[in-house]
């Protein structure tokens, strides 16, 4: 993403051309072609067929535990930045709030984060909702 582009909602999602566009097609490929070889080869194509979904299946896998990773972080993050932003008197509801809404706020600027996340908890925002109640967008130019 460029440097120059500020991060909105509208354009914060992000490709990693690696995955995307190289190890995604790739195991795809893979599996498409251990099936027509397994017609030509009989025992030893069922054989690429169960390695290459083997291989797609391990491509996505640690595609998302990666990004387990990285939610675990943010979660982490927003509760502390929560935690030095709200008053003293809403900070216990902090762990009200899921995952989901808290991944969702880390795009909140410091001004605007106590007011919408008292605003989640109280109308149950969507990560979605979140974002697009954002109006001083913080950007996140981390997250792959």
């Amino acid at each position: 993403m460029p440097e120059n582009k500020p991060q909105t909602y509208a354009n914060h999602g992000r490709i990693d051309p690696s995955f995307h566009y190289l190890l995604a097609p790739l195991s795809l490929i893979a599996i498409i072609l251990s099936i027509v070889s397994m017609f030509h080869r009989g025992l030893r194509g069922w054989l690429a067929i169960v390695l290459s979904v083997t291989l797609f299946l391990a491509v996505f896998k640690l595609r998302s535990y990666a990004l387990k990773v990285q939610d675990r972080v943010i979660r982490l993050e927003e509760s502390m930045r929560l935690n030095r932003l709200l008053p003293e008197r809403d900070r216990p509801r902090i762990q009200e709030l899921s995952e989901s809404q808290l991944i969702g706020l880390r795009f909140a600027s410091d001004e605007e984060l106590p007011a919408l996340a008292m605003r989640a908890l109280q109308e149950n925002m969507t990560k979605k909702q979140i974002k697009m109640a954002i109006q001083n967008w913080r950007p996140d130019t981390f997250r792959v």
